[in-house]
């Protein structure tokens, strides 16, 4: 890991050797909200689906899931693409000094159950394997009655207090946020303070939508995965393609990188998705992809 300098955060390395646009943006615009850029992406499912046959075949438990694979297949990508690994935050564009992948997980599909955070590590020598392990110990966690996250017990000590103190020390968090001081008792498993914030809305019958990012925090990516659906397409030659697929809804920061940045990593997703035995290789092997013209 690069040393810490002056101007440096705890959880990312200012950039200071970068073009004119990136430097300028920031302060032009400089709240996250008020730059994002939403892309919409479909997925073909069939090779993913018969990946996911095999990979299950004999189990029981712990199945594999789409979720799984999809999820992995975008960790990935920020390996391999890390301008996608940036943040702004105080009109400074940083470099994150590790990728880190997070989601909310509803306890049960009732509407008065909890939500618990999952917020996890995807190292540069992550495999399918190791993923899914790990993937799987936190959700389990959270389901169960173990002790609560940090960034939810740290939510629920706040929320007893009285409205004008809530008002107070969010207003103080904000503020120690912004310059990278904020605790990690608030922030240890904010999913607004991941690189990859994800959202399997599909898993709950919703279709695919734009979701906004927030000023709070230092996440710049949003992933929204949709309801699956019939799509048809048709080829150059005007031949038909019916098939099901899988829509993602992704929300940038466009501060962070470039529109061709941005494609050459869709780019990069759907290859690893159309061939998912790749996920299998540590996360930093190199995979040759070409953007669709």
């Amino acid at each position: 890991m690069e040393k810490k300098k002056w101007g440096d955060r705890e959880d990312g390395i200012w950039l200071r050797d970068i073009p004119a646009m990136n430097r300028i943006m920031p302060a032009i615009m400089p709240n996250r909200a008020d730059n994002e850029a939403h892309i919409t992406v479909d997925i073909d499912l069939r090779p993913i689906n018969a990946y996911l046959e095999k990979l299950n075949e004999g189990r029981t438990e712990d199945k594999y899931t789409l979720f799984h694979i999809v999820s992995a297949a975008i960790g990935k990508a920020f390996i391999l693409r890390p301008k996608m690994n940036r943040f702004v935050c105080n009109n400074r564009l940083y470099q994150r000094r590790d990728v880190t992948v997070a989601f909310t997980v509803k306890k049960k599909f009732d509407d008065r159950a909890e939500e618990a955070l999952a917020f996890f590590d995807y190292d540069p020598k992550e495999t399918l394997e190791s993923y899914h392990e790990k993937i799987m110990k936190v959700i389990h966690m959270t389901k169960g009655d173990e002790e609560k996250d940090t960034s939810t017990g740290a939510m629920d000590a706040v929320s007893k207090l009285p409205q004008w103190m809530i008002t107070a020390l969010a207003k103080i968090t904000l503020w120690l946020d912004k310059h990278g001081w904020a605790p990690q008792s608030i922030i240890g498993s904010d999913p607004n303070h991941a690189a990859i914030f994800l959202s399997n809305l599909g898993s709950i019958g919703l279709e695919c939508g734009y979701h906004h990012l927030v000023n709070w925090g230092t996440n710049s990516c949003f992933i929204v995965l949709g309801k699956k659906y019939m799509k048809m397409e048709y080829g150059k030659d005007g031949s038909a393609d019916l098939h099901e697929v899988l829509p993602l809804g992704i929300t940038l920061d466009e501060r962070i990188a470039d529109g061709y940045y941005y494609s050459g990593t869709v780019a990069l997703v759907r290859e690893l998705l159309a061939h998912p035995e790749l996920l299998e290789l540590p996360a930093d092997t190199p995979v040759e992809y070409a953007i669709r013209r």
